[in-house]
């Protein structure tokens, strides 16, 4: 590794979904896109609901309170969708 390697900052800046997509723009420029379907209760949502989140968890997380639905960076990036069996 050089001495001129970035430090990885995962903290969310910014939270964008789509019909299709959940894109999350991390603070040192990454941006990660995972399936809005991997998430039911953000598939299920409307896109107001999907529009209203905030940054929790020291900016390591988003969560939407009217849905009552939570995402790390941490699962994103390790591509976890939401476990099986989930009450929705």
């Amino acid at each position: 590794m050089g001495i001129l390697a970035l430090r990885a900052d995962e903290r969310v800046s910014d939270v964008e979904c789509t019909d299709d997509f959940i894109i999350v723009r991390l603070q040192d420029g990454r941006i990660i896109s995972v399936p809005l379907a991997w998430f039911p209760r953000l598939a299920m949502a409307t896109p107001a609901q999907r529009s209203q989140w905030e940054i929790c968890g020291g900016g390591y997380g988003i969560h939407w309170e009217e849905i009552d639905e939570d995402l790390s960076t941490e699962g994103l990036l390790r591509g976890a969708p939401a476990p099986q069996g989930r009450n929705v």
